[in-house]
């Protein structure tokens, strides 16, 4: 029996999480799955490939990785910043992440990009700036 290629077996599973189910189940079942099959080292490019098939149905969800709590405010600015990368989206999921290192600002991670609004990437882009100047 051939295994199922990552993105038929993404759409799948996207598919099925689409409905509302319990997500402990659903982690348990897809961990088993992957365990059993030996496929353990494509979890992340599985999970990229189903918050992509999500997303591309409507299901946005983004990592927003700050040095701080977001505020309302900046919630709102998240929400704007994924709705024009994803003009059809019906919801959209943030999850927030504390990262010292990014000093201030936003690093938005989505499926299969990422938005650095952050002062750790400003300051590392004024660094390589000056530098070339030399």
């Amino acid at each position: 029996m051939s295994k199922l290629p990552r993105h038929q077996l993404a759409a799948v599973l996207a598919e099925r999480s689409l409905a509302n189910l319990d997500v402990k189940t659903f982690s348990e079942e897809l961990a088993a799955y992957l365990l059993s099959e030996g496929r353990t080292g494509e979890l992340d490019s599985l999970m990229r490939d189903i918050m992509q098939y999500r997303a591309d149905h409507g299901i946005v969800e983004v990592l927003a990785v700050s040095a701080h709590a977001l505020n309302d405010a900046t919630r709102k600015e998240v929400n704007a910043q994924v709705h024009e990368l994803y003009p059809n989206a019906i919801k959209i999921i943030i999850t927030e992440q504390i990262d010292h290192d990014v000093i201030g600002g936003v690093r938005l991670e989505l499926a299969n990009q990422q938005l650095d609004l952050s002062i750790r990437s400003k300051l590392n882009r004024f660094k390589q700036l000056t530098a070339v100047g030399e």
